[in-house]
């Protein structure tokens, strides 16, 4: 009981020791600044004295924060002063929340505590509380934590009427001031990470990642309504994940977006990262280690990364096996006219060429690029003929000169009516002298 008692005191000690620590790491004079441009902007209807006053009182007396978050969100003046000019009652009612930051502190640097404690290695960052233009309420960069606090200071009292409809169930619908050191927490794992790579999954897992560490570590649930959503619908969910894993042009339908598919919640990603952390903490024997090696995945080692999921059993196949069955449905092209070899001369002059494809295709959809040779040997889209009636074609004119190798890629822009990207396809023309 005694060896208990001091653990549990040496705990406190720590936590206390690393919130006081990071007391200075919250910064919030952006708050302070934008307000007093917001005041003086208010007073003016000339637009250009705007203008200056948005630059002079809040832009150019941003901290770096400000200059992080406004590049991450590429924010620009306009941006600003259409907001506070289309948006009086909003402005209004949020203005207090975000002066309540002093208070919600203690609250922050406490949860932030809980972290150094699950994993010791954890580095240092500023957290920065600005106020953006609603794209965000909270991202990273330079391992800065950044606050869009226009957004992560909102609560059900916030008069969001005026807003765009799709924003107005954010405001709506959650109570964001309420999760704020938890958020806080997500974007501190996130300045941990390393690097994303360019696949849906990894992007899932650098999610997921934060927000069960968060979850965990603080005790606190999560208010991504797409958790609960999962849990609920595991294995719709599962399986239409499963066709998309690799269709990263559809992204937006799981991170970051507006689901378009027929589940229709947004953010399924974060569960299925959420998820498949849950699953590798849960058979872990070292909680401690499975939380360091969750935070420390490398996302361009991909036989590490698959390896980490696979180990989790979340899928109802291996990784490899889910790519295998993926590229078994893409499309193809079956037929290049003229000749696509590369070997075979053909007449110099204007052309039509025709791809033909294995199934029918989705005419809204359509993507060239260069081939190995690069842009001076690039075979030129002069004129779009366009899809055939049936789908199973697609044809352009170009002009050949004499004695020369084209190349053009015929990219997995390209999908079939559910959506399957195309195989990329060589097209390699030589023309007679």
């Amino acid at each position: 009981m005694k060896k208990t008692l001091f653990s549990c005191l040496c705990l406190f000690m720590l936590s206390e020791s690393y919130a006081q620590k990071a007391k200075n790491d919250i910064i919030t004079t952006d708050i302070d600044h934008f307000w007093e441009a917001y005041d003086a902007i208010l007073a003016t209807k000339d637009s250009a004295r705007q203008y200056e006053l948005l630059q002079k009182l809040y832009l150019d007396k941003g901290t770096d924060g400000l200059k992080y978050i406004r590049q991450r969100r590429r924010y620009t003046a306009k941006d600003y002063i259409d907001a506070i000019n289309k948006y009086p009652a909003f402005w209004k009612s949020i203005r207090k929340n975000t002066n309540s930051v002093a208070k919600l502190s203690p609250k922050i640097l406490k949860d932030i505590a809980r972290l150094k404690e699950a994993y010791p290695e954890l580095q240092p960052s500023p957290i920065y509380f600005t106020v953006g233009a609603f794209r965000t309420n909270g991202t990273i960069s330079n391992h800065n934590v950044l606050i869009g606090s226009e957004m992560a200071l909102a609560d059900k009292s916030v008069n969001a009427t005026e807003l765009p409809e799709h924003l107005q169930a954010f405001y709506t619908t959650l109570n964001p001031i309420d999760d704020i050191a938890l958020l806080c927490t997500h974007e501190y794992v996130h300045t941990q990470q390393k690097e994303m790579t360019d696949k849906l999954l990894y992007y899932c897992l650098y999610e997921g990642v934060a927000e069960f560490v968060s979850t965990k570590v603080t005790g606190k649930p999560s208010y991504t309504p797409a958790i609960e959503f999962g849990k609920k619908n595991e294995a719709r969910v599962k399986a239409r994940f499963e066709k998309d894993m690799y269709q990263i042009d559809n992204a937006y339908n799981w991170l970051w977006g507006t689901n378009r598919n027929e589940l229709k919640e947004r953010d399924l990603g974060y569960y299925i990262g959420y998820s498949i952390c849950e699953n590798y903490y849960n058979q872990a024997k070292d909680k401690k280690k499975a939380i360091k090696e969750m935070i420390e995945l490398d996302y361009n080692n991909e036989a590490q990364m698959d390896a980490f999921v696979d180990q989790t059993g979340f899928f109802s196949r291996t990784v490899k096996q889910i790519s295998e069955d993926y590229e078994k449905m893409r499309p193809t092209v079956t037929e290049v006219k003229p000749a696509a070899s590369g070997k075979d001369l053909i007449p110099a002059g204007r052309i039509t060429v025709t791809l033909t494809f294995s199934e029918e295709m989705d005419k809204n959809f359509r993507g060239f690029d260069f081939g190995p040779l690069g842009k001076e040997h690039v075979l030129l889209v002069d004129k779009i003929i366009g899809f055939s009636e049936d789908g199973l074609s697609f044809s352009f004119e170009t002009k050949l000169e004499p004695g020369k190798q084209y190349q053009s890629t015929a990219t997995a822009r390209f999908r079939n009516k559910d959506g399957i990207m195309m195989r990329p396809f060589l097209i390699d023309l030589t023309t007679a002298k």
